[in-house]
């Protein structure tokens, strides 16, 4: 009688065909590469038509309702106003092309893994973006100021001309 967990009903490559690099390679691939014959794809949201983005957004709408639900993060994380600073919008929306990403079906497992290794990461970046935004703590929300960079700077316009390279001398 076999049990469940005997090696040889698994496709793990034997360390002695590759080396310690290509095993790690091959056991995480799937998680990095981009999924196959995929119908989500992942926009740029400066790109996007207003069908897309209205598409998007109710995709990521219902997508964070289920994150902070299911991480249970608070307000110093995700603000109710979540959806009106850019900043934050990118850091979920990232975070939720990640997440999506990690449950292909070429997947081993390690896809989940990897999402859970960064998630705290994100959600440290949430924090700061949350804490920049200030709405937490004033219990309203607070407009962003965009700030755009002057592309007509005299300034600039001539160190643009100039190569800034160092140069190696030896």
């Amino acid at each position: 009688m076999r049990s469940r967990d005997d090696t040889d009903e698994f496709d793990v490559p034997s360390s002695g065909s590759f080396g310690d690099d290509e095993l790690t390679a091959q056991l995480f691939r799937s998680a990095f590469a981009p999924p196959t014959g995929s119908k989500n794809v992942t926009r740029r949201w400066r790109e996007m038509t207003p069908e897309q983005s209205q598409e998007v957004w109710g995709s990521l709408f219902s997508w964070v309702r289920w994150l902070v639900a299911t991480y249970q993060l608070t307000t110093s994380v995700v603000p109710d106003c979540w959806w009106r600073h850019p900043e934050i919008v990118a850091e979920l929306y990232a975070l939720q092309r990640a997440e999506l990403a990690s449950y292909t079906t070429d997947d081993p497992g390690f896809g989940p893994l990897a999402f859970h290794e960064r998630l705290p990461h994100a959600v440290e970046r949430l924090r700061v973006h949350t804490r920049t935004a200030g709405c937490v703590g004033l219990q309203v929300h607070k407009e962003p100021a965009p700030r755009i960079l002057a592309d007509d700077d005299p300034a600039f316009l001539e160190w643009r001309k100039a190569a800034h390279q160092l140069v190696a001398e030896f």
